[in-house]
């Protein structure tokens, strides 16, 4: 089913990207580490330019292992690559990125994932460089050191992490570091919007830069409310999705419910029946599988025309209370795959927050995926679990969230965005409930 599709735009669906150049040894790394530490805040990301370093063929690499490669030259770095790379980045998706060895001089064939990134500083003496990655930076930065202080830095890196002797350091920084630095990256000093002498110790700088990252994060927090605004007075017009699927109320549900909902219920009672509940409501979800006809010999000699799966699955938990479910979705599928992720609410705005995520290798290949979450009010949280499995690639009509208790806004807000993805619910709520599901379950 497709019907009208509402805009939805996360805090990290345009990230903005800051460009740190300057000379090998000026405190580039330093200097971003510094920002990232004086903001405190999981939603910066670094990444460096040394990720993006070309892969040599065999007369390269043995030239690199006599110090006669030139790597302080823009032909070194793959910008292709890195271009694709900040593009995905700044669009909100998820980013591939290769991991270069320095011992081996050589491109490891595992990749490091990078995703959700409000901010993002990269690092490396061609940042400014291309005048496609200057096309995607929203700040400029050139760091300026000393060359006698830039010569000592890369003497004690080199040898300490990059296991090189002293003598190829050197032959390296006049035969190449040195000369290539006038060439190419001092004149990217002329291009910054801001030109930082000293690195870390220039604090006021880097207090400046830092003011400026939490303008820029305060900025899209106030957009994602807005739109989250936005998106629930669509939702309060519209009558529930049909893609909302709600659990025959049945005598023996209904008496679930009073057990849940009462609160004298004992502990170990409502952990036996929410257990049972959510055995009920996986097994709703799990129709959404994809079968095919398969005939069977019972043992009785009689053909049986039967269905198999032809699709595997995984779950994901949204944190903290989605983990009320396990024990249910133990119980119907033993051996099912299953990811984290953690969206909590900033409690001084209600903004939901991403800050952790662990997911499948392979989900965006899966037949069907749950997010398992007890309770659903204003929608926030899922509608962004749910952009966090589409940006890994998986299909809309592919996810069933399974939730015990939603709001018809909650609902909407999240269906009217995504409305091929299903919505399994054991009872409908009040829109605004607090959550109290996980917490009587949890017990905390």
């Amino acid at each position: 089913m497709t019907s009208t599709r509402a805009r939805y735009s996360p805090p990290w669906g345009n990230a903005s990207i800051i460009g740190v150049a300057g000379s090998s040894g000026s405190g580039k790394t330093s200097l971003a580490l510094a920002m990232v530490a004086s903001l405190n805040l999981p939603w910066v990301v670094i990444l460096s330019m040394d990720s993006f370093y070309k892969p040599l063929n065999p007369e390269q690499s043995a030239a690199a292992f006599r110090n006669e490669f030139d790597f302080d030259s823009p032909e070194a770095i793959d910008f292709d690559v890195l271009v694709d790379r900040l593009r995905d980045l700044k669009q909100g998706k998820v980013a591939e990125v290769p991991v270069y060895s320095f011992e081996k001089h050589a491109r490891l064939e595992h990749t490091t994932t990078i995703y959700s990134p409000h901010v993002l500083i990269l690092e490396g003496i061609f940042a400014l460089h291309d005048p496609r990655v200057l096309e995607l930076l929203d700040l400029k930065i050139f760091a300026e050191a000393d060359a006698d202080l830039c010569l000592s830095r890369r003497l004690v890196r080199d040898v300490k992490e990059r296991g090189r002797e002293i003598e190829g350091c050197i032959k390296q920084w006049f035969g190449f570091v040195k000369p290539n630095f006038y060439k190419y990256v001092a004149p990217q000093r002329e291009i910054a919007d801001i030109i930082i002498p000293r690195g870390i110790e220039n604090k006021v700088a880097i207090s400046m830069v830092s003011s400026q990252i939490q303008r820029t994060l305060a900025h899209k927090s106030a957009e994602h409310q807005l739109e989250l605004q936005r998106l629930g007075k669509i939702a309060e017009e519209a009558p529930l999705s049909p893609n909302a699927l709600i659990l025959p109320q049945t005598n023996q549900v209904k008496g679930i419910h009073t057990l849940l909902m009462n609160p004298n219920t004992d502990k170990e009672d409502y952990i036996f029946y929410f257990d049972r509940l959510c055995a009920m409501l996986i097994e709703k979800a799990v129709d959404f599988l994809p079968f095919e006809p398969q005939q069977v010999v019972t043992p009785q000699e009689n053909v049986y025309m039967g269905l198999r799966k032809t699709a595997d699955m995984s779950a994901v938990v949204i944190l903290r209370g989605g983990s009320a479910f396990e024990t249910g979705l133990r119980r119907t599928i033993p051996d099912c795959r299953t990811g984290r992720i953690l969206i909590q609410s900033n409690y001084r705005t209600g903004e939901p927050e991403l800050h952790y995520r662990s997911l499948p290798s392979t989900i965006n290949e899966d037949g069907l995926v749950l997010l398992l979450d007890p309770q659903m009010s204003s929608g926030g949280a899922a509608l962004m679990a749910v952009k966090v499995l589409v940006d890994h690639g998986v299909a809309e009509d592919k996810i069933v969230f399974v939730t015990y208790l939603a709001g018809r806004v909650g609902v909407n807000r999240v269906l009217n965005v995504f409305p091929d993805v299903r919505v399994v619910i054991a009872r409908m709520g009040d829109d605004m409930e607090e959550r109290w599901v996980e917490t009587r379950y949890l017990g905390c």
